[in-house]
């Protein structure tokens, strides 16, 4: 009876070393959380750099006089999916009338990446923030997430998550930061 007792006490501490570990994790997640960045409609938006695919160099305060839309999105994430060929659809059309898309992925490698690219036939910008340093700059969660940026620079919406957007949704937001 004893060793039963013993084992029953062990077990159960190990339990409660689990549960206040998960406790103590959530705790953290959300205080850091706090001290990520949050952007705002009408503030402008934060400068970054990042490099696409091709190896060119992207900072957003270069797309002043420009309209932005700002997208960050993952390989695995099935909203993005849908989205993409109506942004890669309207893009020539839209980048002629001074609109820029950027695609900014977050933390896959860039062989996924690629790949997404070629299945998709993507023309626009795609960059990789590996570290997530921009993501957190921009206290992006859940992806999608993207940002109309106006040509002053300034934030004039933001879409969070699965809007289902369809193409005449982009032909709107896109019209709405035209300069």
């Amino acid at each position: 009876m004893t060793q039963i007792k013993q084992k029953r006490l062990v077990i159960r501490s190990l339990i409660l070393l689990v549960l206040l570990g998960a406790v103590g994790y959530t705790l953290y997640s959300n205080l850091t959380k706090a001290s990520q960045g949050e952007i705002h409609v009408g503030q402008t938006a934060p400068d970054f750099v990042l490099k696409d695919m091709n190896g060119k160099t992207h900072q957003l305060s270069h797309y002043r006089g420009k309209g932005v839309f700002l997208n960050f999105w993952g390989t695995w994430c099935d909203p993005c999916k849908r989205e993409m060929p109506y942004m890669n659809d309207l893009y020539e059309e839209y980048h002629k009338k001074g609109v820029e898309i950027l695609a900014v992925h977050v933390k896959d490698t860039r062989y996924l990446v690629e790949n997404f690219i070629k299945q998709y036939g993507l023309q626009f910008p795609v960059m990789i923030d590996k570290d997530g340093d921009v993501q957190n700059e921009y206290g992006i969660d859940p992806l999608p997430e993207s940002l109309l940026i106006g040509p002053d620079g300034r934030v004039k919406k933001i879409i969070i998550g699965n809007q289902n957007l369809k193409e005449k949704d982009f032909r709107s937001l896109f019209d709405s930061i035209k300069p």
